[in-house]
C-alpha cells in the first residue's frame, strides 16, 4: 500500500531526503547518549548521567516525530542498522569508560553536528513543505537547548 502525498514527486523527494538525513542523526544521537550514560565516570557522574538520559529521550522523541512526518508525506523512513552504519555523520565515542569532561566535550561536538544537519534540513524544506519544516524547526529548538546545556558545563 502506498500513501498518497500532498506534495509533488520532486517536493516529496526533497523533503523525504532531508527528513531521512535528520532521522539517522537523531537515532544515532540517542544511541550515543545511552552509550555514554552506561560508561560515564567522574565527579559529575550523577547530574551528567541524568542529562544523558534526557538527551536520549529527546532524540528518540524527535526521531519518532520526524519518521512519522516522513510517512505522512508518503515516504518510508529507514531506521535500520544498515542505514545508521552507512551514514557516519556524527563523531564517535571512545570505547570503555568515559570521563565526565570527555563526555561533555564530545557531546558538544556531536550536538553541533546534529544542529547543523537540522538547520540544513530546515532550509531544504522551506519551499517544498513548510509543514515538515515546522517539525524540523521544533526538533532544532529542542536539540539547540540540549547543546546549550552541555556547553554550559565547559
Amino acid at each position: 500500500m502506498s500513501i498518497t502525498s500532498p506534495l509533488t514527486d520532486d517536493e516529496k523527494k526533497t523533503t523525504a531526503d532531508a527528513l531521512q538525513l535528520v532521522l539517522v542523526d537523531l537515532i544515532t544521537l540517542g544511541l550515543l547518549a545511552k552509550q555514554a550514560h552506561w560508561n560515564l565516570v567522574g565527579p559529575s557522574f550523577t547530574s551528567l548521567h541524568r542529562q544523558l538520559d534526557e538527551l536520549a529521550d529527546a532524540a528518540r522523541e524527535q526521531a519518532d516525530t520526524i519518521a512519522e512526518r516522513a510517512v505522512t508525506i508518503g515516504a518510508t523512513p529507514d531506521g535500520r542498522v544498515s542505514a545508521l552504519s552507512g551514514a557516519k555523520t556524527l563523531p564517535e565515542l571512545d570505547g570503555g569508560h568515559l570521563t565526565d569532561a570527555q563526555v561533555i566535550k564530545t557531546f558538544c561536538d556531536i550536538l553541533a553536528a546534529v544542529v547543523s544537519s537540522l538547520r540544513e534540513a530546515v532550509q531544504a524544506t522551506a519551499e517544498p513543505d513548510p509543514i515538515s519544516q515546522d517539525v524540523l524547526i521544533t526538533a532544532t529548538g529542542t536539540l539547540e537547548k540540549q547543546y546549550w546545556m552541555f556547553q554550559a558545563q565547559l
